[in-house]
């Protein structure tokens, strides 16, 4: 990252890590067509919602990329991206300044949703803040004590999802819980090959993630489960809800889970970043496919 200067434009924008943003839009736009296929899209609530989830996301990159270097869990033989604060290109301050500016942008779609929605957004918006902030932060850092799977399939999954649908719609259908489990749990995926890649220099850091705990093998039994999970969902839609067949789309991604799964299996270290990429990549194609799906269906079946 030689070509980066400390303090540069450049060095902000990898300290947000825009390929993370995906797992912030792809609950927004699931979540949204939830609401369309009720009749209960609206625009504003879900263009607030994308905008506040996005801005939560870059905040919690801030709070992991501060508080991971001052633990010392980003060092020399980081197999993953560059940090900003560790590798030395925005200080401490500057990276905790920018974690506080972007909380209160945070803000201000969140105060357009309290309006909108009532109180439980205030509650949503705060819990939100501070697990992001206690996922590598404070005096018990989630991601260091083995809880991170379970806060990213809860946040990113059931809250996000679930709190898109509610701010448009003023309730949650039993639709948006089935649809919010593959969101959940592709997301919670991708940090699963991130422990996987990264659990013996995690080991030295004192992060005892899941891989660190159980071993390899059990990281990829997790990986392989929460994407048999994800492919059920819409299944259940179909099945146990009545949905239109449209709802099924996302099944034509199986393919690459299948193929991710096996990467997974055969590959070690620095290899496994691209792993990493593509489960990225695969919520954000299982996303875009189940919201057209849920979207098509209602209008045929509303036709």
């Amino acid at each position: 990252m030689n070509q980066v200067r400390p303090g540069s434009a450049r060095a902000w924008l990898l300290a947000c890590r825009p390929a993370t943003l995906t797992a912030a839009v792809v609950p927004v736009f699931v979540g949204s067509a939830v609401a369309y296929s009720m009749g209960a899209f609206r625009v504003g609530p879900a263009l607030a919602a994308l905008l506040g989830a996005m801005l939560i996301q870059i905040a919690t990159n801030f709070a992991n990329d501060v508080f991971d270097a001052e633990k010392g869990a980003d060092t020399e033989e980081r197999l993953g991206p560059t940090r900003a604060t560790a590798s030395g290109l925005l200080t401490n301050k500057q990276v905790r300044l920018g974690l506080a500016l972007t909380i209160v942008l945070a803000a201000l779609p969140g105060l357009y949703l309290v309006k909108t929605a009532g109180f439980p957004i205030v509650v949503i918006g705060v819990a939100s803040v501070l697990s992001g902030i206690a996922y590598t932060g404070g005096p018990y850092p989630l991601g260091y004590h083995g809880l991170g799977d379970v806060f990213v399939f809860v946040f990113f999954g059931l809250v996000a999802v679930c709190g898109t649908v509610f701010v448009q719609a003023g309730f949650v259908p039993q639709l948006a819980w089935i649809a919010a489990v593959p969101v959940g749990a592709i997301a919670t995926a991708i940090l699963v090959v991130n422990n996987v890649r990264d659990r013996n220099t995690d080991v030295k850091a004192g992060k005892r993630t899941l891989a660190v705990r159980f071993g390899r093998t059990a990281g990829l039994v997790e990986y392989g489960v929460l994407l048999a999970l994800a492919y059920a969902a819409p299944v259940a839609c179909v099945v146990a809800l009545g949905r239109s067949p449209w709802a099924l789309l996302p099944l034509v991604s199986a393919p690459l889970a299948l193929r991710l799964f096996f990467a997974l299996a055969r590959q070690e270290g620095r290899p496994l970043n691209l792993v990493l990429a593509r489960t990225a990549m695969l919520l954000l194609l299982f996303g875009v496919l189940f919201s057209v799906g849920l979207v098509v269906g209602a209008d045929v079946r509303g036709g």
